[in-house]
């Protein structure tokens, strides 16, 4: 449907193995121009994820490490 390009995507449905999140069915919300996917990927809901195309499988690698901090912006532009 959205050959070799970047598409905004709800995950439905996924699976954990070991430390990644196999996504088993998404819903295509929109489509991301090259030069926006980056700020993005950044921006989304958690349910969300900014996907290429091009990849054949949907899989989410999970960091565990629980000294890993995330700063998150909080200010909405």
């Amino acid at each position: 449907m959205f050959p070799d390009q970047f598409v905004l995507v709800s995950i439905i449905n996924y699976h954990e193995e070991d430390n990644k999140k196999i996504v088993d069915e998404v819903a295509p919300i929109c489509t991301i121009s090259e030069e926006d996917a980056n700020k993005e990927f950044f921006k989304v809901k958690p349910e969300n994820i900014v996907y290429h195309t091009s990849n054949q499988d949907f899989v989410i690698h999970l960091r565990r490490d629980l000294l890993m901090r995330v700063r998150r912006n909080t200010n909405e532009n």
